[in-house]
């Protein structure tokens, strides 16, 4: 069972700064995608991931602010110009074809 752990969530001023870590058991060239999505009141949505091949797709929201990377151990979500939107529970995942797996969730709260 593939595990990923999360780190990196807060409590943050808006207009400030984080970075989320996501490190799977596997290695993380052996699925498709991994990003990061996150759940406020509603649906769970997509706010970045980066394919095997290294390309990268962000919500409209996150454009010019926050940046999707990765080494050969996890994925990063740096975010900065951080607003109140932006809080939620964000949940790294990792994708190979049809199968998805699931981090446990890491709390971001943005406060004016």
């Amino acid at each position: 069972q593939v595990q990923l752990v999360e780190s990196g969530g807060g409590l943050v001023q808006a207009g400030g700064s984080l970075t989320l870590s996501c490190a799977p058991s596997e290695s993380i060239f052996d699925f498709n995608y991994m990003g990061w999505y996150r759940q406020a009141p509603g649906a769970r949505e997509l706010v970045a991931r980066i394919s095997v091949g290294g390309s990268t797709n962000y919500v409209d929201s996150a454009k010019g602010r926050f940046t999707i990377s990765r080494d050969n151990i996890a994925v990063y979500l740096h975010m900065v110009g951080l607003k109140s939107e932006d809080t939620g529970v964000y949940y790294c995942n990792a994708n190979h074809l049809a199968r998805n797996w699931w981090g446990q969730g890491t709390q971001v709260t943005v406060f004016s």
